[in-house]
């Protein structure tokens, strides 16, 4: 097998929903961060990218259903490079790199682009066809951005619930108080902010439509401001909006490639990707699918949760990403999300993945190589993880 390296990587700012970038389709979102790529490596022929690999996970309207091919086109490459879209939900934008690594690792490919993109202000209303002509009677729009819809009846209901109320459940069982999650999310928040003053996210963030920062971001969010907060999902329950990730727009793209797509590229690697795992897990206990799916990624490393420098855990909700981490005792949680996660930074559904990943490479770099660990959950239970060795150079 071939070693696989992240080469570049790169993503939008993150916008709210409603916010700055809800006039961006997703396939612009895309195309984006593609042609990001290609600009930030002037000595690369962009014919030399040999496919793209795009996450989305709604696929449903201006995604054209083949979000990776439209970014292609839109972004100016040649028509000769082909684009592939997958869905793992959530964790779309991290299946696409690990698809991708798999191209590179077999020797299928040398240098290809991984990502996803997702915009979930302008995510469509859906309603099923008729079963016959001229129904009558009221009929049902159902909202895309997030979330269960015509749902099969055969599907048993305690695996169809709100993804929060699956958050109130892992709360209710790893004993994880209002107060632990509040200052979980308020973590996330200052750790964000000040990852924005120090300029640390200069290197991945592009610019898009006069946007230069995440947008969901609070500086000012303090404890008594997230106790003010209802909850969403249960009454009485302890999950807010506070200490919940937000719903976003935005993209994230990667360069990945062996030693001769590196050569080829300009770059020199940020990272090698060293192992990858998925699992499987009851859907209404998807928030805890990275914690199989990392100790997998782990071993088939070769490593323990002492060798890691940084982990990038997404956090789709407080209760979901404390409940990963008391599953992982020996895990320093000092070392996890310190630029922020998701409830601070925002969670475009099929970009996260790729966000994530990218974020780990750089931050990787930053610190003159190590290990780092990325790993997300996914709705209906599912949980994918990836090691990366940091280069140092």
């Amino acid at each position: 097998m071939n070693d696989v390296f992240v080469l570049d990587a790169v993503r939008t700012p993150i916008g709210r929903y409603g916010g700055a970038l809800s006039g961006v389709r997703p396939d612009d979102l895309a195309a984006h961060v593609v042609r990001a790529l290609a600009d930030r490596s002037p000595d690369l022929d962009p014919a030399a990218i040999e496919d793209v690999f795009f996450g989305a996970a709604n696929g449903a309207g201006e995604d054209n259903r083949d979000v990776a091919r439209m970014a292609v086109l839109l972004a100016g490459l040649p028509v000769t490079v082909p684009g592939t879209t997958v869905n793992r939900l959530c964790g779309s934008g991290l299946e696409a790199a690990i698809a991708a690594s798999r191209a590179v690792a077999v020797g299928d490919a040398s240098l290809v682009i991984a990502g996803g993109s997702e915009s979930m202000s302008r995510a469509p209303w859906v309603m099923p066809k008729p079963g016959r002509a001229f129904e009558r009677g009221p009929q049902t729009l159902h909202d895309t951005s997030l979330g269960w819809r015509m749902v099969n009846p055969r599907m048993p209901a305690e695996w169809t619930i709100p993804l929060g109320e699956c958050a109130e459940i892992l709360a209710e069982r790893y004993e994880i108080s209002r107060e632990a999650q509040d200052r979980f999310a308020l973590r996330s928040h200052r750790l964000a902010a000040a990852a924005w003053e120090r300029g640390v996210f200069g290197d991945e963030v592009v610019p898009l439509d006069a946007l230069d920062h995440d947008e969901s971001v609070r500086a000012d969010s303090s404890a008594e401001s997230l106790a003010k907060l209802k909850p969403v999902f249960r009454s009485g329950g302890t999950v807010t909006a506070g200490n919940s990730s937000p719903l976003n727009d935005g993209a994230s793209a990667l360069l990945i490639g062996d030693e001769a797509g590196a050569a080829r590229s300009g770059h020199a690697p940020l990272a090698r990707i060293v192992a990858r795992a998925v699992v499987g897990i009851e859907p209404q206990l998807f928030g805890i699918g990275p914690v199989e799916a990392a100790r997998t990624a782990l071993k088939r490393a070769g490593i323990t949760w002492s060798d890691l420098s940084a982990v990038e855990l997404n956090e789709a909700f407080a209760a979901q990403s404390l409940a990963c981490l008391a599953e992982w005792p020996d895990l320093d949680p000092e070392i996890v999300n310190v630029n922020g996660g998701a409830i601070a930074l925002g969670h475009p559904l099929g970009s996260s993945g790729a966000r994530i990943l990218g974020t780990l490479a750089h931050e990787l770099r930053r610190r003159g190589g190590g290990y780092g660990l990325a790993a997300i959950c996914i709705g209906v239970g599912q949980g994918l993880a990836v090691v990366l060795e940091g280069t140092g150079s």
